[in-house]
């Protein structure tokens, strides 16, 4: 039991399979709720609901009735998956002995995590959708914005990288006095683990109470955004490292394991859609998509997280990605007002359609088309990574690191 315990906990799990488990699981939570994993949207209501706090009135704002800002963020199923990501990823971090209060070397690194995430969240909402909402669900549901989105943020993200490698960003580094820093010894943190364990009880206890008082759907939203939580940080996924490590170094374990795991949630869902008749949910592609997709890939970088990362990261007690969350919710809730007040929609969006793979070329078309997209994308990766390796610098007699 013990050594189960240690292969859960005592280490982090292979980001493929983590990965792979999640398209697993995303497609399923379709298949039972006919919605999608996503957490932007829920962002932004919560965005307008601090507005409503502070005592302005949203009520005017188009984006609100777009993505139905009514009723408490704990009476939605978007907002349980959220809520759940949260006390999933704090559960496993706990149970591992992880959680530790981090604060930033640089004080700069809070303002660029709050700059950072501000650039994302309005990008994300831009193109109605962060990694989640394109990668995750928009490929397997063949809208086909996510394309868009893809490439827009694999050049956002390239710029990121070359923005972050400069002086006047970094900074100058911090310089240790008197030799290198001791190397501290592990904390032995054994109450933790007796928390995990009290929290998830509690959790499990509010899903019971969910179902045996009507509310199914918040039910399965609670379940799944634990399960969501859990294999993000067991698996440590964060899309940013995946793009980041590729543009700089060619290391391609996280970038494969993404396109893996989207491969096999598409054939997932268009195994679910034909047997269920179910309708897949699709997005409106636009010059929106692509600015929105490149703001987010900018963002991510700048801030040093995705959404994903910085949800099991802010659970595993690291300061600065309070400052990015603020950063996200300030973002999606300029881009709600920005919508209508500015001319967002009229300028980058309205000129867009809805367009999904299968109600153009059919479901067979449609999966041919998505998993060829895919395979081009890992070729990509894979060549990209051997120039890369090949343009490196190596000192002599140092080993290429392997991906």
């Amino acid at each position: 039991m013990k050594s189960l315990y240690n292969r859960m906990f005592g280490q982090y799990w292979n980001p493929v399979m983590a990965l792979v488990l999640a398209g697993i699981f995303s497609a399923a939570y379709f298949g039972l709720t006919g919605t999608v994993w996503a957490v932007t949207g829920e962002f932004t209501r919560l965005g307008g609901h601090v507005v409503e706090f502070l005592g302005g009135d949203v009520s005017g704002w188009a984006y609100f009735d777009l993505v139905h800002l009514e009723g408490s963020t704990f009476a939605r199923s978007d907002g349980w998956i959220v809520w759940g990501m949260l006390i999933g990823a704090l559960i496993t971090v706990l149970l591992a002995n992880n959680f530790k209060i981090r604060t930033a070397k640089q004080k700069r690194r809070y303002v660029q995590g709050l700059i950072g995430g501000t650039i994302a969240g309005f990008g994300a909402r831009l193109a109605m959708g962060c990694n989640l909402a394109a990668f995750f669900t928009g490929v397997p549901q063949f809208s086909f914005h996510s394309w868009i989105f893809i490439v827009a943020t694999g050049v956002g993200t390239f710029a990121g990288v070359k923005v972050a490698k400069t002086k006047w960003w970094k900074g100058k580094p911090k310089l240790m006095k008197g030799g290198p820093a001791p190397v501290a010894k592990r904390e032995k943190r054994i109450v933790q683990p007796y928390v995990g364990s009290l929290i998830g009880l509690l959790y499990a206890g509010l899903i019971v109470w969910f179902f045996a008082t009507g509310k199914p759907v918040l039910g399965i939203a609670a379940i799944f955004g634990a399960i969501f939580g859990i294999l993000i940080e067991r698996g440590q996924i964060c899309f940013t490292s995946a793009f980041r490590d590729l543009w700089l170094t060619g290391r391609t374990l996280m970038a494969k394991a993404i396109v893996i795991a989207m491969a096999v949630s598409s054939v997932l869902t268009i195994i679910i859609i034909a047997n269920y008749g179910m309708t897949p949910i699709t997005q409106v592609a636009s010059i929106g998509t692509f600015v929105g997709g490149f703001l987010f890939g900018l963002g991510i970088v700048l801030a040093s997280s995705c959404e994903t990362g910085m949800m099991y990261r802010l659970m595993e007690g690291q300061v600065l990605y309070l400052f990015v969350f603020a950063g996200n919710l300030i973002g999606v809730t300029l881009l709600a007002y920005s919508w209508d007040h500015l001319g967002v929609y009229n300028l980058l969006v309205a000129g867009g359609e809805k367009l999904n793979l299968i109600t153009a070329m059919g479901p067979g078309w449609a999966i041919i088309a998505t998993l060829t997209m895919l395979a081009a994308c890992y070729l990509f990766i894979d060549l990209y990574s051997k120039h890369k390796r090949g343009t490196l610098i190596l000192p002599k007699g140092e080993k290429k690191i392997a991906s």
